[in-house]
């Protein structure tokens, strides 16, 4: 005779990141056909959704193992809808039983109701961005004008992670950055202007509206992408976002846009480049000192596509290592 099943136990995650009710097709079979469904948090997100689609839910204190294995011996199924967390206390308590030997154990399967999509970590990385700000005194206190300043070093951190090749670095320093982006979203959802005018500045906006913003950016300025134009070389990929990037702009003058407060040897090479691509000839201003010399360095450097900045920081460099060695270090 054949002994009898002794049943099967199936963990039940989902993920805080998914929507509530999207469940996968295996983990609403599993619900429906279960002779019993378990969940030990009263406000877990999916139950209301589970009750919805007519599966009984029991809530109740996580139950007790011995018990539970009683009960599915002879073939039956029970479903654990687990939190986030899992439940430490059954299945310890079930490996308890397991290992003394004298209870046939039940199958047990681990089912994943949901997946992470890529990106899921973005929205724990705003949710952790949302407590920072409410309960650091610190993060608490900053403004946009008191954050500028932080932008620029991790920016350039993060050019020298790329200049040297270091990947951990480069993970790390994106990292900074993309905390500068949801840092600062976070201040403008709490309606913090950027100038001190709400009005003008159009009021508060989320992380979202951030997205969105450029979602709607990037889907405009690649019709060769997400639309029927035709662009075949990077050449033309470019020349395209320029044009479409200037109906957007509406701008008067090639210079328009091009930020000041860059490095010297930056702007000069956008501006050169900006005259370039306008068909311009524009003198280079005369007179004394190194500006002029160092200007003409930059026009040239970017008339031959080299990046003047990245350069000079890399002379830079070899010479910081010429002093080192100089230093006997």
């Amino acid at each position: 005779m054949n002994a009898p099943s002794p049943g099967r136990l199936v963990l039940l995650t989902t993920s805080h990141r998914v929507a509530p009710g999207q469940l996968s097709w295996p983990a609403w079979q599993a619900l429906h056909q279960a002779d019993r469904v378990l969940c030990a948090d009263p406000a877990h997100p999916q139950l209301p959704y589970l009750r919805e689609a007519g599966v009984a839910v029991e809530v109740a204190a996580t139950p007790d193992a011995a018990d539970l294995v009683d009960f599915l011996a002879g073939g039956r199924t029970a479903v654990l809808v687990q939190s986030g967390e899992g439940d430490r206390r059954l299945t310890d308590a079930l490996s308890r039983l397991a290992g003394s030997g004298r209870v046939a154990m039940p199958d047990l399967e681990l089912l994943p109701g949901a997946y992470d999509l890529p990106g899921a970590r973005l929205i724990d990385l705003v949710q952790v961005m949302d407590r920072i700000r409410e309960e650091c005194p610190w993060s608490a206190r900053q403004t946009h004008e008191g954050l500028a300043k932080y932008a620029m070093e991790e920016a350039f951190e993060l050019i020298e992670a790329i200049e040297e090749g270091d990947r951990d670095a480069l993970r790390e320093e994106l990292g900074d950055v993309l905390l500068q982006v949801v840092f600062h979203a976070r201040i403008a959802e709490d309606g913090a202007p950027a100038t001190g005018d709400d009005e003008e500045d159009g009021g508060p906006f989320s992380v979202d509206d951030v997205a969105a913003t450029l979602i709607d950016k990037l889907v405009r300025r690649h019709p060769h992408v997400f639309g029927d134009a035709v662009a075949e070389t990077p050449e033309e990929v470019r020349a395209q976002w320029l044009r479409v990037k200037g109906e957007e702009k509406e701008r008067t003058s090639v210079t328009d846009g091009v930020p000041v407060a860059q490095p010297a040897l930056a702007l000069a090479a956008k501006l050169a480049s900006r005259a370039r691509g306008a068909e311009l000839r524009v003198p280079l201003p005369e007179g004394p000192g190194p500006g002029p010399a160092l200007l003409a360095l930059a026009v040239e450097a970017e008339r031959q596509g080299t990046d003047p900045e990245a350069a000079l920081r890399e002379s830079a460099r070899r010479y910081r290592e010429a002093i080192r060695a100089a230093e006997g270090y």
